[in-house]
């Protein structure tokens, strides 16, 4: 490994600038006026492969954003790897609560990041950890170390529920084959605690529309004597739970998976500070559901969450009316066994149900996706965790993660393969969020990290 590490080393400015300049364009999946800016990134990731020594890199299209492929094949009889990432970002918005503009990269030192962090939209989720494979490809191809056959998959619709990406799997069915799939979306408990993410929670995200009289009214005039959509929709919300944060809606709970005692004694065993997760996101105290700790909540147990909610006048100063209509947008995290599908209609159902005559409800389902759970005794994780135990020195703790990637599943289901989950960000890293960040040390020990997964898989394979 002294000649990786020597690349790297001597790379080391070169890969950081790299990024930076992929983190400068905007590829804003959800946002049509950024369709230039996500097809130059589609481009700029194929050029670089190409450069690192891919084959048959081709920018692929789709209805929505485009794929980009590429591979090396050195040896049929060696194990494949199919490495998925996306290139596409979330919204940077609310702007004004950026400390920097979210798409001009700057490094700067942080408690937890005392080598600096990369502040920009997308560093972390997903461009950040997606490139580390790009780079550690070049890393293993200029030191002829690369073990195994490597695809790579990179899409541009991952933040707007990858849409696209199951039409191109079931038609690339063969182009894909592979033995494994390898995802950097997640990241790891700290820098001193590398983890593996084994289980991810599914999704069902709806929006509501709640109407009530033909046009707004003057709450002077009108108040008191007809629905107001955006208090009858604060109070129908306010029906989804009950006092002990358990989600209310019948049949909800029905197939939610329930772990054994000693399944919930093992999860407990990651190192969790309660007064520092509080502290690290400035809350007084936790909330959540009765009976479960805060770890527990986050990643075992389903959840509902208004993500947002609007209608009537929200602009400066006043003006006094009832609005014809008030809208929400709710997503539903699921645990193992749940259905988005069932779950999305559970919703509808009740939703409508506990909605008075005096309004009418319209539900729109957006992107769903199915739970996943990554067994520990196949050989993807175990050559993960022999990676991370060299390149950390310390055994990485297996844990399930609160978030969705909707397409693990379906690559189970199209191409039958298991998929490792091996990311290297931090839940600090503010993904989603104002001031997203990324550590340096992070995106170079994934660099690190990357080449010893291919050499172990290559070995446990045989």
């Amino acid at each position: 490994m002294s000649e990786i590490n020597n690349y790297i080393t001597e790379n080391k400015d070169r890969f950081l600038n790299e990024l930076l300049d992929l983190l400068r364009i905007p590829s804003v999946s959800a946002d049509s006026s950024y369709d230039a800016d996500t097809a130059k990134t589609a481009d700029e990731i194929k050029k670089q492969l190409e450069q690192a020594g891919a084959d048959n890199v081709e920018v692929c299209p789709t209805a929505g954003h485009p794929i980009v492929y590429g591979e090396k094949i050195i040896d049929d009889h060696l194990p494949t790897v199919l490495v998925y990432g996306h290139y596409d970002v979330q919204p940077a918005d609310p702007i004004n609560l950026w400390d920097s503009p979210p798409f001009e990269p700057i490094i700067k030192t942080t408690d937890l990041h005392p080598e600096g962090a990369i502040f920009a939209r997308g560093s972390c989720d997903d461009k950040g950890q997606m490139y580390m494979h790009v780079k550690a490809f070049e890393v293993m191809m200029k030191t002829d170390s690369l073990a195994c056959n490597v695809k790579f998959m990179i899409e541009g619709e991952e933040e707007v529920g990858s849409e696209n990406l199951g039409t191109f799997v079931k038609e690339n069915k063969e182009k894909l084959k592979a033995d494994v799939i390898v995802i950097s979306d997640t990241g790891i408990i700290a820098n001193d605690t590398p983890s593996i993410t084994v289980g991810l929670r599914g999704l069902s995200y709806i929006e509501v529309e709640v109407t009530g009289p033909n046009r707004d009214l003057h709450s002077g005039l009108y108040g008191g004597a007809v629905a107001n959509p955006i208090n009858i929709l604060c109070e129908m919300i306010a029906k989804m739970k009950d006092d002990k944060d358990h989600i209310a809606i019948p049949g909800f709970y029905n197939d939610v998976e329930i772990l054994s005692e000693e399944d919930r004694l093992e999860l407990s065993k990651a190192p969790f500070d309660v007064e520092e997760y509080k502290k690290s996101i400035d809350l007084a105290d936790i909330h959540g559901e009765e009976g479960y700790s805060s770890m527990e909540r986050v990643s075992i147990r389903p959840t509902l969450d208004v993500n947002g909610i609007w209608g009537g006048y929200t602009g400066e100063g006043a003006k006094t009316v009832i609005a014809s209509k008030a809208y929400a947008k709710i997503s539903m995290r699921l645990v193992p066994h749940q259905d988005s599908e069932k779950i999305t209609q559970l919703f509808t159902e009740y939703f409508k149900n506990i909605a008075p005559s005096s309004v009418s409800v319209k539900i729109t389902p957006h992107h769903g996706g199915t739970p996943y759970v990554t067994p520990t005794n196949f050989v993807g994780y175990k050559a993960a965790k022999k990676a991370m135990e060299d390149s950390f020195g310390k055994t990485p703790v297996p844990v399930r993660s609160g978030g969705s990637i909707p397409i693990v599943a379906l690559f189970e289901e199209e191409l039958g393969l298991k998929s490792v989950l091996m990311g290297f960000g931090l839940d600090s890293d503010a993904i989603h969020s104002p001031n997203e960040h990324y550590g340096v040390f992070n995106y170079f020990k994934g660099i690190e990290t990357i080449p010893l997964f291919y050499k172990y898989f290559a070995e446990y394979h045989k």
